[in-house]
C-alpha cells in the first residue's frame, strides 16, 4: 500500500467517530458558474433548453411591461396566457432563465439578452416614477384600489384580475436571480425599488388586510422579501416577509396538522419556501419545523414514484390515490420545480441525505422527463393514468406556468450537485460535472454515466495539495453495506453517518482518484395509500412501458387556453395489464442500456412480455408507469370495480362538448369567469362556487352540437335556488333532477340551435346564496 493511500485511510479512521454525529453547521450551494456539466442527459437537456430560450422573442416578452409603463413599443404581446390576464409572467421567468443559463454556460448571446432585458425593464421602471415594474394588465388600477383598502380576494383572483400578485412575483424573482445568480449589479437597485414600492403600497395594511390579499395566489413573495432583507440587512423587509406569510397554511403546519386535501398545490409550496427562508434568516425554529413537516407529508404521503404530486393541480386525499390513476391531469411540473427548491432550503439548515434522495428521484424522473429532448417543449401535466400521454409546448405558442418554470428547470442542473460547509464538500448527486471550489483551491471532476453506470469516479485538477473532507451521499436505494469506496485503488471502510453521508477525509491533489460503486437493484413501490398499484424502479430510476402511439391529439400544443391537457381518448382502465400477486413479480434487466422485461407469465392479462425503459426516456408515446398487482381469485372483481368507476367518466367525455369545474383555477380562467359576491370551497376534495349575486362563464359549443346543459351541485342545505340565463335569456323550463348521492344533477334540454359560444349566467334570487355548484357540462 502506498504512503499516500495510508494517509487517506488513517485520516478516515481518525474521523470515523465524527462521521456518526449530527452535523450542526449550515451548508451553502456553490454558484452555478462554479459548476460545469459534462456530457450527460442533463447537459443535453440544458443545451436544448438554451436553443428554446434563444428562439423566443425578447421584445414580445417585454411588451406587457412597456404597455403597463405607457411606453410606445412596436412588438405585440405573445398570445395564450401572455394575453389572457397573466401578461408578463413569462417575462419574469425568462429573466431568471437567462441568468441561470448565463451563469451555467457563460454564453455571450445569453448575456446580451439578459443585459438588454434588464436595460429595457429599467426604462419601464423609471417611467413609473415609483419603483413599480409589472406586466399585469391594468395593474395600476388594481394597486391603487389595494392602497385604498379596497380588497376583493379569491383563490385565483384579486380585485377581479387573474392572480396579479402571482404575476408580479415573477419579475421580483427575475431581478433577484439576475443579481444573485448572474452577478448583474444593475438588477439589485431595481429589486429594492420594486420592493419599496410594494412596502409603500401596503404600509397602512392591518394584519387582517395582509391575510386577506394572501387568499389570492401570490407565488413566493414572502421569500422574495426575505431575500431582500438578506441583501440589505434592513429589518423592514424581514418584517414584510413575515406579514406576507399566509397564516391559513402556516398555523396548521405549526400544529402538525395536515389540512392540504383540496388545496391548490402550487399555491402552497412557494409559501412554504418562504417560511423556510424566513426561518433560515431569523432563526425562527417553529417556522422551520412547519416547513419540514410540510415537506415530510408531501414527499412521503402525497407523492407518486416520479416525485410529483397533485391531480388537476390540487392535493387529493392522502388515503385515496384513485384520482391519480384515473385522471389525464396528473402531477404538475411546477409543483416539482418548487419542491426541489424547498428541499434545497431545508438541506441548508439540516444537511440530511433524505432531501437528496427525494431530489434525485424527482430530478431524474419528473423534471428531466418534462422536456422534449429534441424540440425542447415543456410538459404541464404528467398523467399517471395507464396508456395516456403528455403534451409539449412550442416557443411562440404556449406560455403556461410550467413553461416559465420549465425554462428555469433545465438551466440550473448544476445547482445542487455539490454543497459546502467550512471544510466539508458534499457530493449530493451523481451527475458528470466539474467543480471549481475557488475559495478552497480545489478543482474536482466527477465522471459518470449514471444511471447507465453503477458508480462514479472523482478526480482532481488543481495544483498542489489541499485538505478537505468529502461527504458522499449514501443513496437510500443502495442496501446497507453494499456501497464501496476506493481511494487510489485501495478500498476503505464505509461508515454511513446519521445524516446519510460517508466521510472521506484526505489531502487531495491531481494524482488522486476516488472510485465509488453503488449496485442498483430492481424493486417495486406501492402508491402511498396502500392500494394495489405499483411502479418499478431501478435504483432511483422509475421504469415505464411505451404502450401506443395512437390517438396523441395535441401532442405538440396549439395556442388554445387549455392546450396543455392531453385530451385524446382515454384507454379503459379495465384493459390495464395486471401483475400476479401470487409471485414476486420483478422485471428482468435485458441489456446494459437499462432495458427490462416483464415476462408474460408474470401477468394475468397479457400473452406477451412487456419492455420497460427509464421513464425519462419515453417521449411522443402513450406510456404506463403504475400496474395493478392482484391475486388471481380477485381479478374479475377488481376489473369490474375499475370498469364501474371509469366507464361513466369515459362515456360522459365522449358526449361532452365543453365543461367547467367550478372553483378550479384553469377551468374557470379558460371559460371567462366573471362574478360578484361569490364564495368558493371544497367538500371531500370536490370544488364548488356559489354566489349572492351572479357567476358567469362562456362555454364553447363547437359545431353547435350542444343539446343538453347539465349542472351538478351539492344538495342544498335549505331552499337555495337560482336563475339560469343562456346568452342573456332567462331559462324558464324546470330541469330534470337526478339524485347522485351528495350531489343533485339538473339537466336542461336546449331546444333551439345555439351559437358557438354559450354564455351561462347563474343568478341568486333576492340576494340569497345559491347552491354550491360543482360542475357544468354541455353535452351532445
Amino acid at each position: 500500500m502506498s504512503f499516500k493511500a495510508c494517509l487517506h485511510i488513517i485520516g478516515f479512521f481518525l474521523l470515523a467517530v465524527l462521521s456518526v454525529q449530527a452535523q450542526s453547521s449550515a451548508v451553502e450551494f456553490f454558484r452555478l458558474d462554479q459548476i460545469m456539466l459534462l456530457e450527460s442527459p442533463f447537459k443535453q437537456a440544458m443545451d436544448v433548453n438554451k436553443r428554446y430560450i434563444l428562439e423566443m422573442d425578447v421584445d414580445r416578452l417585454l411588451a406587457p411591461y412597456m404597455k403597463e409603463a405607457g411606453i410606445p413599443w412596436s412588438a405585440e404581446n405573445y398570445g395564450n396566457w401572455e394575453s389572457g390576464g397573466l401578461d408578463g409572467h413569462i417575462g419574469g421567468h425568462y429573466l431568471s432563465a437567462l441568468a441561470m443559463t448565463y451563469a451555467s454556460t457563460g454564453d455571450p448571446d445569453i448575456e446580451s439578452r439578459l443585459d438588454y432585458m434588464l436595460a429595457q425593464l429599467r426604462v419601464a421602471q423609471q417611467a413609473s416614477g415609483s419603483g413599480y415594474l409589472s406586466g399585469v394588465p391594468g395593474g395600476k388600477k388594481i394597486w391603487e384600489e389595494l392602497r385604498n383598502g379596497q380588497i376583493k380576494a379569491a383563490s385565483f383572483s384579486l380585485n377581479d384580475r387573474w392572480v396579479p400578485l402571482y404575476n408580479i412575483h415573477k419579475v421580483f424573482a427575475g431581478l433577484r436571480d439576475a443579481y444573485q445568480i448572474a452577478g448583474k449589479e444593475q438588477a439589485k437597485p431595481m429589486l429594492i425599488e420594486l420592493t419599496d414600492w410594494f412596502m409603500e403600497l401596503t404600509s397602512n395594511f392591518t394584519e387582517e388586510q395582509f391575510q386577506e390579499i394572501l387568499i389570492s395566489e401570490h407565488g413566493g413573495l414572502n421569500e422574495i422579501f426575505a431575500d431582500v432583507y438578506e441583501l440589505t440587512s434592513d429589518e423592514r423587509y424581514l418584517n414584510l416577509a413575515k406579514q406576507m406569510s399566509h397564516q391559513t397554511l402556516l398555523n396548521p403546519l405549526l400544529a402538525r396538522e395536515d389540512r392540504l386535501t383540496g388545496m391548490h398545490a402550487n399555491t402552497q409550496i412557494p409559501k412554504v419556501i418562504g417560511f423556510q427562508q424566513i426561518a433560515l434568516l431569523s432563526g425562527d425554529e417553529e417556522m422551520g419545523h412547519a416547513s419540514k413537516y410540510f415537506w415530510d407529508i408531501v414527499v412521503n404521503q402525497r407523492s407518486v414514484s416520479i416525485g410529483g404530486n397533485s391531480v388537476r393541480e390540487h392535493f387529493h386525499p392522502a388515503n385515496d390515490f384513485s384520482s391519480m390513476i384515473a385522471s389525464e391531469e396528473g402531477p404538475e411540473t411546477c409543483n416539482s420545480y418548487n419542491m426541489l427548491r424547498l428541499s434545497e432550503k431545508l438541506f441548508k439548515k439540516s444537511p440530511q441525505a433524505s432531501y437528496f434522495d427525494y431530489y434525485e428521484r424527482t430530478l431524474f424522473n419528473h423534471i428531466l422527463s418534462s422536456q422534449h429532448p429534441e424540440q425542447g417543449g415543456f410538459v404541464y401535466f404528467t398523467s399517471m393514468r395507464p396508456n395516456h400521454y403528455r403534451v409539449y409546448s412550442q416557443p411562440h405558442e404556449n406560455f403556461w406556468c410550467c413553461v416559465g418554470s420549465g425554462l428555469e428547470n433545465h438551466a440550473k442542473y448544476g445547482q445542487a450537485i455539490y454543497a459546502l460547509s467550512k471544510n466539508d464538500l458534499y457530493i449530493n448527486l451523481f451527475i458528470a460535472s466539474k467543480l471549481d471550489w475557488e475559495e478552497k483551491g480545489i478543482k474536482l471532476i466527477q465522471q459518470t454515466n449514471f444511471p447507465y453506470q453503477e458508480g462514479t469516479s472523482i478526480s482532481f485538477a488543481h495544483e498542489g495539495t489541499v485538505e478537505a473532507n468529502l461527504r458522499l451521499r449514501y443513496p437510500n436505494w443502495v442496501r446497507p453495506g453494499k456501497l464501496k469506496v476506493f481511494v487510489n485503488q485501495e478500498e476503505i471502510e464505509v461508515l454511513r453517518d446519521n445524516e446519510g453521508y460517508v466521510l472521506i477525509q484526505g489531502l487531495w491533489s491531481k494524482n488522486d482518484q476516488i472510485e465509488v460503486e453503488f449496485p442498483m437493484e430492481v424493486r417495486k413501490e406501492n402508491l402511498p395509500d396502500g392500494s394495489p398499484w405499483v411502479s418499478f424502479l431501478y435504483g432511483p430510476i422509475v421504469l415505464g412501458a411505451k404502450t401506443s402511439q395512437e390517438g396523441l391529439q395535441g401532442l405538440i400544443a396549439d395556442g388554445s387556453r387549455m392546450g396543455h391537457v392531453a385530451s385524446g381518448p382515454m384507454t379503459p382502465l379495465e384493459l390495464t395489464p395486471v401483475l400476479k400477486r401470487a409471485q414476486e413479480t420483478l422485471p428482468i434487466k435485458s441489456s446494459d442500456n437499462l432495458t427490462f422485461e416483464l415476462k408474460a407469465e408474470d401477468l394475468l392479462t397479457s400473452a406477451a412480455s412487456i419492455e420497460l425503459v427509464p421513464f425519462f426516456s419515453i417521449h411522443d408515446s402513450r406510456y404506463q408507469v403504475y400496474w395493478p398487482e392482484i391475486d388471481s381469485k380477485d381479478y374479475q372483481e377488481f376489473r369490474k370495480e375499475l370498469q364501474s368507476k371509469d366507464e361513466l367518466i369515459r362515456k360522459l367525455e365522449a358526449i361532452t362538448v365543453d365543461k367547467i369545474s367550478l372553483g378550479e383555477q384553469q377551468p374557470e380562467s379558460e371559460h371567462a369567469f366573471k362574478g360578484e359576491q361569490t364564495l368558493t370551497g371544497q367538500q371531500d376534495g370536490l370544488f364548488w362556487r356559489s354566489t349572492r349575486s351572479f357567476i358567469q362563464y362562456e362555454l364553447k359549443n363547437m359545431n353547435a352540437e350542444g343539446k343538453v346543459l347539465r349542472i351538478m351541485l351539492f344538495k342544498p342545505e335549505s331552499s337555495e335556488a337560482y336563475k339560469l340565463f343562456l346568452n342573456g335569456s332567462l331559462v324558464e323550463t324546470k330541469p330534470r333532477q337526478i339524485d347522485a348521492g351528495q350531489m343533485i344533477v339538473h339537466e336542461f334540454d336546449l331546444e333551439k340551435p345555439l351559437e358557438e359560444v354559450l354564455e351561462i349566467n347563474i343568478q341568486s334570487i333576492d340576494g340569497k346564496q345559491t347552491p354550491k355548484i360543482h360542475h357544468i357540462r354541455l353535452m351532445k
